[in-house]
């Protein structure tokens, strides 16, 4: 989630995406008689809702990112987070909650470590921290580092304080001698000059170093700037029209085994060379002035040769998915990647139109490890979990969707799904106010891929995956 901040492509492109979205419209009629009643399930027929586990009572505020290793679900939460035991997923079940406040809270997971992102500014760095101004100089936000080898039991070991905070974390492993060393890259954004931690114009990121042996001695060892011509300017226009200025990183995606990254930088998308972890190049940057709002996320297909971006339009906190905003705007754009070079290939929106009260955006998602093919499973807000197909990035076409109707059990325009990731079998969806659902899917385009077992997933640490297995492995004591 982000603040609300809209508009570059040529006509050509725009022509393209507008086919493939009236024809995704004829498919999925989007009448206001067809959105869901509050709380009713809407779904494909190739998609089964398997299970509900509804928050945890101690985590007062919305669910966020989700991380998974072996046999355990991690879920962050602006209060904290939960660990979840999916042996059988049919039967996930709570193990522990840990109460620390301080948003996002979205984490990822390697070895007994959780790495929690805190870009909320705090009045120290414990779990009884309360909101303090970031204008005062002793207040903290950054990342805070749990011991979860005993899941029952999670130890809080470390706090690293970095500039603006922590939106969003990446880990980027060591290799080689440096296998016994992970690096986080800190996403963070929006300075302002009367922060003293958080001074402009911040067009870097912060690179944190855990030595795995010694996970209470990490600490800021880099700050590589990313934007040294200051990034996009944006725009002035009002909403929805209006694209961000880059003041930052809203997050980054690492794929270490092609030593690439990329990352979704407000305004503006950028790949970068990460063979050397403390030095990230930025090789390429893309902008879309027409109709991107805010660059949010970014996923690699598996070979590495595309990258979809998608765009915040609203922050979250704007019903989106509805007939005056249209198909391209807070959308997903697929990029083709070849010789370090981005060309855009075309947008997808989902088509089912959302009620007015219901928060609907491009959000967090991870591939269905199936080979040969190109398929991703994402999370809209309150527009559900979608499963596209971009095999064919000019023409990507959604083939499984979940969504229930406005969530009655919040304000409007503050529930829906936060993440939704395939992981060895199953679609787990991190949802706002209702907690954590479990669904399968049942299609011949993505069996396939019930022969891949990984032992973890960090969705921002993206790993191969080949017939029978990932690489994703998060050992290395």
């Amino acid at each position: 989630m982000s603040t609300p901040l809209g508009k570059g492509l040529t006509g050509r492109f725009l022509f393209v995406a507008g086919v493939a979205v009236a024809t995704a419209l004829a498919a999925f009629p989007a009448q206001a008689a067809d959105i869901p009643a509050p709380g009713e399930i809407a779904k494909s027929a190739n998609i089964e809702h398997v299970l509900n586990v509804p928050k945890p009572g101690p985590l007062t505020d919305i669910n966020t990112d989700m991380a998974f290793q072996g046999d355990y679900a991690y879920v962050g939460n602006y209060t904290g987070f939960s660990i979840y035991d999916i042996r059988k997923p049919s039967k996930t079940s709570l193990v522990s909650s840990v109460v620390c406040p301080g948003g996002q809270m979205d984490v990822s997971v390697y070895g007994d470590l959780l790495f929690g992102a805190v870009d909320s500014s705090r009045n120290n760095d414990s779990c009884s921290s309360v909101g303090q101004s970031a204008a005062t100089k002793e207040s903290w936000e950054g990342i805070r580092i749990f011991d979860i080898s005993d899941k029952k039991n999670p130890k809080y070991i470390k706090a690293v304080e970095t500039n603006c905070g922590s939106h969003t974390l990446t880990l980027v492993p060591g290799k080689g001698r440096d296998r016994k060393n992970v690096y986080v890259y800190v996403s963070s954004y929006s300075p302002n000059a009367s922060f003293p931690d958080c001074q402009p114009p911040h067009d870097k990121i912060s690179i944190i170093k855990v030595p795995l042996r010694d996970p209470a001695s990490a600490s800021v060892v880099a700050t590589p700037v990313l934007f040294p011509d200051g990034g996009n300017p944006g725009e002035t226009l009002p909403y929805p029209e209006r694209t961000s200025a880059t003041t930052g990183c809203h997050d980054i995606t690492a794929y270490p085994e092609k030593n690439i990254a990329a990352g979704a930088c407000m305004g503006e998308g950028v790949l970068m060379d990460i063979s050397k972890p403390l030095e990230p190049k930025v090789i390429t940057t893309v902008r879309d002035d027409e109709n991107f709002a805010f660059w949010h996320s970014a996923t690699f297909n598996n070979e590495g040769t595309k990258v979809i971006f998608t765009d915040e339009l609203g922050g979250g906190t704007q019903a989106t998915c509805n007939e005056a905003i249209g198909p391209n705007r807070g959308a997903n754009a697929y990029y083709d990647l070849k010789d370090g070079q981005l060309t855009f290939k075309s947008y997808f929106k989902i088509a089912r139109h959302q009620a007015d009260t219901e928060n609907c955006v491009a959000h967090n998602g991870s591939l269905i490890p199936v080979k040969g093919k190109d398929i991703m499973v994402q999370a809209w807000y309150q527009g559900g979990i979608s499963v596209v197909d971009f095999t064919d990035s000019a023409n990507p076409q959604e083939i499984a969707f979940f969504e229930r109707g406005p969530d009655n059990t919040a304000p409007a325009l503050s529930g829906g799904f936060w993440s939704a990731y395939y992981y060895n079998g199953h679609i787990y969806g991190s949802d706002f106010n209702l907690g954590l659902d479990v669904l399968k899917i049942h299609d011949r385009r993505t069996d396939k891929a019930e022969k891949v077992k990984f032992d973890i997933l960090n969705a921002q640490t993206q790993a191969s995956y080949r017939g029978g297995h990932g690489h994703g492995h998060g050992h290395g004591h």
